[in-house]
């Protein structure tokens, strides 16, 4: 893909109008918060809100078509079930690793730091905690597999459960590439229609920082900015526990991408923007596929990894469930969890497997927590000690995610062949 110095321009402009989004809703967030009345604050804090709802429903409305599209066209580009079974089980690979290094990285910083200690369990948000218990199920093997498999890949769309939807493209795919022929005119369709859609992506991106500013704006007018101050060392340490595990990929990365690195980074500032603002990964998966492709990965694998990844390439989430839960239990006292490093471990096991598919949208995390968190005796209301400050740990760990994502996808292009080694010719 050729990415014109119009494109380049354009991306650079964005980014930096998402980061004065979000210093100027920071700013008018502050400010109502303490200058006006708690009334005032209580209607001014949804509405502005809003702002980012609207722009998170448009990104949401479009990801169903684009993930069935691109990784339906992705597996029938790879051309046979071999080739769709060596790329998987490559990308598989990396997904499981960093999955496990995220998980025992949390662990070990959680034990060592122990930032539940000593907490006052009185700060609960009750009626936070009441709503995201409406949300949860508790982990059984029933409720697992139909969170895998649709019964109507309608309902998957509709519902942007992006593992159902990835089940069904693959048997979709798969059975495209194995008509041969009559399926053609369905692939140059479905390609066709990613094209469309990602078209839709460059109107709906430049409304990115008005987004941001209303989220910002309503969280701070809300929380103020001393509820950072309340929780600055649970959420200093799990920063900490992002910027070890950024060291941990970034130098993965580097081994294997090479002087290549920085320049995928410098693509990534734009989307990595917008995740750390929105508190959503779904928000960006447009642009990471169009960033990717111009870096020089094949649009074959970005459209055939990348989906994957959604659903089981989620580093800065599976550290979060490290952090969040053993958090919880510290706090509680819970010792048959704090001082039982077995019990740890066969946590983080369940973490594995009920986190696959989450939903990559704002307080997700906190749903799987809750699912499983039951099973080794953490209590359910326990969750209302993070909601406070739920939303400034959503935004690292989000963006951590699509760094992930995006690193594998690059991993796995290189390890294919098929990452073009010449660097793109910057415009004059």
């Amino acid at each position: 893909m050729e990415i014109s110095a119009n494109t380049k321009s354009n991306s650079g402009k964005l980014t930096l109008y998402i980061v004065l989004a979000m210093i100027l809703g920071i700013l008018v967030g502050y400010l109502v918060h303490q200058f006006s009345s708690p009334a005032f604050i209580a209607s001014f804090a949804p509405k502005i809100k809003l702002l980012a709802t609207i722009f998170l429903r448009l990104v949401q409305m479009i990801i169903a078509p684009l993930v069935f599209a691109t990784l339906v066209v992705g597996i029938a580009k790879l051309g046979d079930l071999k080739t769709v079974g060596r790329v998987g089980g490559k990308a598989m690979l990396w997904f499981i690793s960093a999955s496990l290094v995220s998980l025992l990285l949390g662990l070990l910083l959680v034990n060592i730091t122990k930032p539940g200690v000593g907490v006052n369990i009185s700060n609960i948000d009750v009626e936070g905690a009441k709503d995201l218990l409406g949300k949860s199920q508790g982990f059984s093997l029933d409720n697992f597999v139909e969170h895998i498999f649709p019964k109507s890949v309608i309902e998957a769309m509709a519902t942007n459960e992006i593992l159902q939807l990835v089940v069904f493209s693959i048997f979709f795919g798969v059975a495209l590439t194995a008509i041969g022929k009559k399926g053609e005119p369905i692939i140059n369709a479905l390609d066709s229609l990613s094209h469309v859609v990602l078209k839709m992506v460059t109107y709906v991106m430049n409304l990115a920082p008005i987004g941001v500013f209303g989220a910002m704006a309503g969280v701070i007018a809300v929380k103020g900015l001393g509820i950072l101050s309340t929780y600055a060392y649970y959420i200093g340490t799990f920063y900490l526990g992002l910027f070890v595990l950024w060291l941990v990929l970034l130098g993965v990365g580097y081994l294997i991408l090479k002087k290549r690195l920085p320049s995928l980074l410098k693509r990534l500032g734009g989307p990595m923007a917008i995740a750390f603002n929105t508190a959503s990964s779904e928000a960006v998966f447009p642009k990471l596929i169009e960033e990717l492709e111009g870096f020089g990965c094949n649009n074959k694998i970005v459209s055939f990894t990348l989906p994957l990844g959604y659903s089981f390439n989620l580093d800065g989430s599976m550290m979060y469930m490290t952090f969040a839960s053993m958090f919880i239990a510290q706090a509680y006292n819970l010792t048959a969890i704090t001082e039982h490093i077995p019990t740890q471990l066969a946590m983080l096991l369940v973490f594995m497997l009920t986190s696959k598919g989450i939903a990559g949208v704002p307080r997700a995390s906190l749903v799987v927590i809750l699912a499983t968190g039951g099973m080794f005796g953490i209590p359910a209301e326990g969750i209302g000690l993070v909601l406070a400050i739920d939303t400034f740990c959503d935004m690292g760990r989000t963006v951590t995610n699509v760094l992930g994502n995006a690193l594998a996808t690059a991993a796995v292009s290189k390890w294919e062949g098929a990452l073009d080694e010449e660097e793109l010719q910057e415009a004059a």
